[in-house]
């Protein structure tokens, strides 16, 4: 008859994973009308544009602003056009029953739509009556932002390739330069006292008001609360020179430091 092994602390199997938070930027493809052969010939051209940006690179199909019957989209199609030009579909972010089921038959992910807009417009009749109340003074304002805002990350080293390093709530100094291959990433803005070479992402929970500085601009992509730019289109100005890239409504813009 087999003896029997106690399995306590220290006899117990090592786990074998663990599950961990991380903050990775997605890109959201957002999709308004589809038409198999002009979604395609578009898709195409882009990725001509932007070839180093197009290689294996997730991003989540969005149909918030679709103009069309999404019950008749053919999702596998679209997806198999995404996956012939570089693009992996990763997850969709929609509520409509019908492409939901086509996306989990694909094995995409399910993402939650814009919850925080939908909830504010529900909320906005109810508030109406209330249009006449004191606004809240300056100084009233300035505190709830500094309570709400974290410190700045300072970082003194270089980033080296494969690095990714991330303020949450705040601005992010580094003090060096950031290699290829390397990702920054701040909740704020960005301050790079060196060469930016690799990918920053300023506003990533959707500042639109942040800004990314740098002294020498030879990035393969910034970007700031979802809009971007890679390296094919920053090449055509101000490429190596000190610049700070900012928002003008939903473009981004790219200008010399003064």
């Amino acid at each position: 008859m087999p003896l029997l092994k106690s399995l306590d602390s220290k006899s117990a199997v090592s786990a074998a994973f663990r599950l961990k938070g991380g903050l990775f930027p997605l890109t959201l493809l957002e999709i308004a009308h589809y038409n198999c052969a002009e979604f395609e010939q578009q898709l195409q051209s882009k990725a001509a544009e932007a070839p180093v940006f197009f290689q294996q690179t997730p991003v989540v199909l969005s149909f918030e602003e679709f103009n069309g019957d999404l019950n008749a989209l053919p999702l596998g199609e679209l997806v198999a056009i995404c996956k012939a030009n570089g693009l992996l579909p990763v997850a969709l972010r929609n509520s409509n029953p019908e492409l939901q089921a086509q996306a989990k038959l694909l094995d995409l992910a399910i993402m939650p739509v814009g919850r925080v807009k939908a909830a504010a417009e529900e909320q906005a009749p109810a508030a109406e009556p209330k249009a006449h109340a004191a606004k809240p003074s300056a100084a009233e304002t300035e505190q709830t932002t500094e309570f709400s805002h974290s410190p700045s990350r300072i970082v003194t080293t270089p980033i080296r390739s494969g690095q990714q390093v991330y303020a949450p709530g705040g601005d992010l100094i580094i003090m060096a330069s950031v290699s290829a291959g390397a990702e920054v990433l701040a909740d704020g803005n960005i301050h790079i006292y060196g060469a930016l070479r690799g990918r920053a992402l300023a506003g990533v929970r959707g500042d639109t008001s942040a800004r990314i500085f740098c002294q020498s601009l030879e990035a393969e992509l910034v970007s700031i609360a979802g809009n971007f730019k890679v390296d094919e289109d920053l090449r055509n100005n101000h490429w190596k020179a000190a610049v700070q890239a900012s928002l003008d409504e939903q473009s981004l813009c790219i200008t010399p430091l003064v």
